[in-house]
């Protein structure tokens, strides 16, 4: 009998997770013609550091600029319906300098919103990976942003998930 291997290659993404006054920073967005909500995050492009593309997708996404100051966590979530597996790099840290700028293709607006109205929208979250971020946050769960901000997308694929 022939077994052939099949290669494991989860899609590589960042995530901003940052607070102000207990609220936090999300995107609504429509996905398949699904409005959801999640942090902003995106997918790692090619030739790009991982801080390098989470500046960009928050800037992309809300018009803030982001300075990253921790790895919150690695994560790695398999998407029930359609079987993709993601694995995503969340960073906190700050967001300033609002830009006046065009938001991404399916973004339809930023809002600040506290994790109790998060939870109270669950069913409209874009993956169970938006509140467990937000609730590792909370429970103090940091890394130094050496340990994943100079990775690429190839050296990403080996970092094992520890959020989850």
């Amino acid at each position: 009998m022939r077994i052939i291997a099949r290669m494991f290659h989860p899609e590589i993404t960042v995530a901003a997770v940052t607070e102000t006054d207990g609220r936090f920073l999300v995107v609504e967005e429509r996905i398949e013609r699904r409005l959801v909500i999640n942090q902003p995050a995106g997918h790692v492009e090619a030739g790009e550091t991982l801080l390098e593309a989470i500046i960009r997708e928050v800037r992309e996404e809300t018009a803030w600029g982001f300075t990253a100051s921790e790895l919150l966590g690695v994560y790695l979530w398999r998407h029930p319906g359609t079987g993709r597996t993601t694995k995503r790099f969340a960073f906190t840290g700050a967001v300033a300098n609002f830009s006046d700028q065009k938001l991404d293709a399916g973004i339809v607006g930023t809002h600040w919103l506290t994790r109790a109205e998060l939870k109270r929208r669950e069913p409209q979250l874009r993956s169970p990976l938006v509140l467990r971020c937000i609730d590792d946050y909370l429970a103090g769960q940091r890394r130094p942003l050496s340990a994943a901000a100079d990775l690429d997308l190839g050296s990403a694929l080996a970092v094992a998930a520890v959020g989850l």
